[in-house]
């Protein structure tokens, strides 16, 4: 195991943002570096005890399916080496755990797939019968597995704020209104990317799932990112189908009517909601085994699905 990285310092490049996760360099007009954190949210609260080698699994695993998926829709990678563009001194900072990408222009949406009625999904099926306005079947338990996979976009909420499930048409709007300028000359509009990004995301879900479930892990649901290149040409963004952004099931653990394991960040969730904590910043400190477990979780998964260790 790697020593833990809360933080990436690279002073070689100017550094544009930190998400929750991931820290984003400028590498010139064209490129970025992307350098994947240890750090880990819970309940929108990036928590202050890093997770050992998540970075490392989120890269590792997020390439495995760029590749895997590379045919449904084109994604950011550039193939560029992350050590090539950082000084020499800084290259243990990206190894493992960086992408060199393309500079897209993202769209305003979290393009979330669900197979199964669990999470938010389930609190809004119990009090509606349906999500984020799609009708569902009466009767279903939670867990339950749907007649077909449905896109329930969600609006992108900025650090430590919560995104919000929106309706397809607000999809579609709220692209319009945001990609106009991006999209002029390009003869489309914003409207239409977000039907683009629907049918790309259900098909990255379904081949995915099918693929997963060989491996014994249930896909239960899952969020992509998108972003269009000068010609308004969609692109996979972001990462891709890993703990973070996914919903893992073993297979063998799974049946309807409780909330199933998962191979993510909800052994942490369990362990915060035994304490006596108002899910504000800060967070609280992490025991040593519940950080092992968690990162233990994270590599059981990339194990799983790649039929590989993690270096």
């Amino acid at each position: 195991m790697s020593t833990p990285l809360f933080e990436s310092t690279i002073q070689s490049l100017p550094l544009l943002g930190r998400g929750k996760v991931r820290d984003i360099y400028a590498i010139d007009d064209e490129r970025l570096l992307i350098v994947t954190s240890d750090r880990l949210s819970a309940f929108d609260v990036i928590l202050p005890d890093p997770i050992t080698d998540k970075g490392r699994v989120l890269t590792a695993l997020a390439n495995f399916w760029f590749d895997r998926l590379g045919h449904v829709v084109p994604n950011q990678l550039t193939g560029i080496d992350p050590e090539s563009v950082v000084a020499p001194a800084e290259r243990d900072q990206v190894r493992g755990r960086a992408l060199v990408v393309k500079r897209l222009k993202p769209l305003p949406i979290e393009a979330v797939v669900r197979g199964y009625v669990i999470g938010s999904g389930w609190k809004d099926y119990q009090a509606t019968g349906a999500i984020c306005g799609i009708a569902l079947p009466a009767g279903l338990q939670q867990a339950a597995r749907l007649p077909a996979p449905i896109f329930t976009p969600a609006t992108k909420a900025e650090v430590g704020d919560h995104d919000e499930n929106v309706s397809f048409e607000v999809a579609q709007a709220n692209c319009d209104a945001v990609l106009a300028d991006a999209l002029a000359g390009t003869g489309k509009n914003g409207a239409e990317l977000a039907a683009e990004a629907r049918d790309a995301a259900l098909a990255l879900y379904s081949e995915a799932a099918g693929y997963a479930l060989g491996r014994g892990i249930i896909i239960a649901d899952t969020k992509f990112e998108f972003g269009i290149d000068a010609a308004g040409t969609l692109h996979l963004i972001d990462e891709a189908l890993t703990p973070d952004s996914s919903r893992f099931w073993p297979a063998d653990g799974y049946r309807e009517g409780i909330s199933p394991p998962s191979f993510d960040k909800q052994y942490v969730r369990d362990y915060l909601e035994t304490l006596d904590w108002n899910k504000q910043a800060p967070g609280p400190r992490l025991p040593a085994e519940v950080i092992e477990r968690t990162a233990a979780k994270y590599r059981e998964a990339y194990e799983r699905l790649t039929g590989k260790t993690l270096d």
